[in-house]
């Protein structure tokens, strides 16, 4: 649980305000050194109860209890998970004490004489609990506590039991700056790493380098995470200490994965195919171990250990393997693997000190993570520029060509655009671009107040002739009515084959009488035109023909081609070769668009 006098830790603004304490809080307050606690004692098991549920260790002086230098792991553990430490509370001049932990392992209890202080975890009644995350800890005081003893309550089921790290006295407002201080340096790097992360992103997804920027985007992200993860900062930020640990899991068991792609780009052979099957084994292991935990079936602290000894063996190896390949590596290649060999140790150094190998201290982690993410950065881009300028100089080159590709294109684009809006047969506009140039003229008009005729035209008993003649002598006379058709309107009309024997024309800027004289023109020359075909007299061919125009017969001119067809249907059941000029009465007689017009 979260220290009683820290409640609130999850705004930014709280860092801008430790901020400004971290730089004047030496005018404010004394200069109060930390005091460690020394004088440890432990003994392992867990304290029976009294009547009161509390625990009689806290009044014992049994021998049981044997000294020891650190309250990390005493000797003789033999497979216990509870152990119980205690010490005194140093004396010091101080304002608002408090004791600070680094980290506790695995849960705990603390108390000043006989009171509980602090609890970090949920104890079951077997005095057992479940892993709740590696949070930094801040206790609080009372003034006098100084000569106190304090006594600590361990369960532990991981490698380690007990406290690591920092164990001291401090003011509050000191703890914040160390927080602060220690925090900031990892900050800074994650910040810079993460950027560096989206920026090989950006290449990946951009650059011909795509494999070697992406895996410099998994790196990149995996250890900027991972330090943003680890710094005390984070519970700052979010007291989510689960969550944090989660994803620094998650991160640093993607490291390896990441390490792998990036040698295995480089390296060939025999060290190639190794490499890549330690990546693949890291991988597998990433995907388990986090899938395992986020179904509750494993711990999130027991898939440390196992990782660890994993990357003990498989770090070294890979660096082995490129090692014995440096002398036939480039010299990007090699700068590589250099950076790589600064890198490794520091994360194996910081293993070892997780697990208590060698005594707590800092192991400056972010500066690997920071070269060999700026060594990898600086050849990847060194060969995207390289790409790009090869690409350059190829580009002078096919200028010219495509160029002249392009202007290929544009006109078989003009002609494609053209014949998408022509009808094969007739050469006459097609539905198409009818439906486009009835929006544009309707618009037209009545922006301008103008008229707008439509005159809708149909070959009568035209089956008849594809059954008599055939349908080669159907098309032909399609072809020659297409040409009558152009003959007897004006070039701004517009004049389309509607589909089948049905032919549509648009008649800008003409009235309704102007549209039935020319319609009636046009039915009278093709009347009395001989049709013939591969030598062979046609009968007589005859059209039909309604028009509607606006705004005499609507307000709307879009409605012009359901008139006309109307009309077109007045005029095939009123007996053909005519043109009927729609008007009211043929909406009352119930001719609408959509009924089966006569051939």
């Amino acid at each position: 649980m979260p220290p009683s006098g820290f409640a609130i830790r999850r705004s930014t603004l709280l860092l801008l305000t430790l901020a400004l304490l971290l730089a004047y809080s030496s005018y404010l307050l004394a200069d109060t050194s930390p005091k460690p606690l020394h004088n440890w004692e432990y003994r392992w098991g867990d304290s029976p109860y009294d009547a009161d549920s509390h625990p009689q260790w806290l009044q014992s002086d049994s021998t049981e209890w044997q000294s020891i230098d650190s309250p990390s792991n005493p000797p003789g553990r033999n497979g216990h998970e509870h152990l119980w430490l205690r010490t005194t509370v140093p004396a010091g001049d101080w304002n608002d004490p408090v004791l600070f932990i680094t980290s506790i392992n695995l849960i705990g209890q603390v108390y000043l004489d006989d009171e509980l202080i602090y609890q970090y975890g949920e104890f079951d009644e077997q005095g057992k609990g479940d892993f709740a995350g590696w949070p930094w800890h801040m206790i609080d005081l009372p003034e006098n506590a100084a000569g106190q003893t304090l006594t600590f309550r361990f369960y532990s089921y991981y490698t380690s039991i007990g406290l690591w790290g920092q164990v001291q006295v401090m003011e509050r407002i000191e703890v914040l700056k160390q927080i602060i201080h220690e925090s900031a340096q990892d900050l800074g790097v994650s910040a810079l790493v993460l950027v560096l992360a989206i920026l090989a992103t950006i290449f990946a997804l951009i650059g011909p380098e795509r494999r070697g920027f992406g895996s410099i985007a998994l790196f990149a992200y995996a250890s900027g995470l991972m330090l943003l993860a680890e710094t005390p900062a984070r519970q700052l930020i979010a007291d989510e200490p689960l969550t944090w640990d989660t994803l620094r899991a998650a991160s640093y068991y993607t490291l390896p994965v990441a390490l792998g792609l990036l040698l295995s780009y480089w390296l060939e052979g025999t060290a190639k195919r190794w490499i890549t099957l330690l990546w693949v084994i890291h991988l597998v292991y990433l995907v388990l171990a986090i899938g395992l935990v986020q179904l509750g079936v494993l711990s999130l602290s027991l898939t440390f250990p196992i990782f660890d000894v994993m990357l003990a063996l498989t770090l070294p190896i890979m660096l082995a393997l490129a090692l014995m390949r440096f002398q036939k590596l480039t010299l990007e290649q090699r700068l590589l693997v250099v950076s790589f060999t600064f890198f490794a140790p520091l994360l194996l150094a910081d293993m070892v000190v997780a697990h208590g190998f060698v005594g707590w201290r800092s192991v400056p982690l972010s500066y690997g993570t920071l070269a060999f993410s700026l060594a990898n950065a600086a050849i990847f881009l060194w060969h995207y520029r390289h790409t790009q300028q090869q690409l350059a100089m190829a580009n002078e080159t096919l200028e010219q060509q495509v160029a002249a590709r392009t202007a290929d294109l544009d006109r078989l684009v003009q002609e494609l655009e053209g014949l998408s809006r022509k009808d094969p047969l007739t050469g006459l506009h097609n539905r198409r671009h009818f439906d486009t140039a009835f929006e544009h003229h309707c618009q037209r008009a009545k922006q301008h107040d103008s008229q707008l005729s439509v005159l809708m035209l149909d070959v009568d008993h035209f089956k008849q002739i594809n059954d008599d003649f055939g349908h080669d002598a159907g098309d032909a006379v399609l072809v020659e009515i297409a040409l009558l058709l152009r003959h007897h309107l004006r070039d701004l009309d517009v004049i389309c084959r509607f589909g089948g024997e049905e032919f549509v024309a648009l008649l800008p800027a003409t009235s309704r009488i102007a549209a039935e004289t020319r319609a009636k023109a046009l039915l009278t020359s093709i009347a009395h035109q001989a049709f013939i075909h591969q030598g062979s007299s046609l009968r007589k061919i005859t059209l039909s023909c309604g028009v509607a125009t606006y705004p005499d017969h609507t307000q709307d001119p879009k409605k012009l081609l359901r008139l006309a067809d109307e009309a077109l249907y007045q005029a095939k059941h009123s007996g053909r070769n005519r043109c009927v000029v729609w008007e009211e009465t043929l909406e009352e007689q119930g001719f609408m668009l959509g009924r089966q017009q006569p051939q």
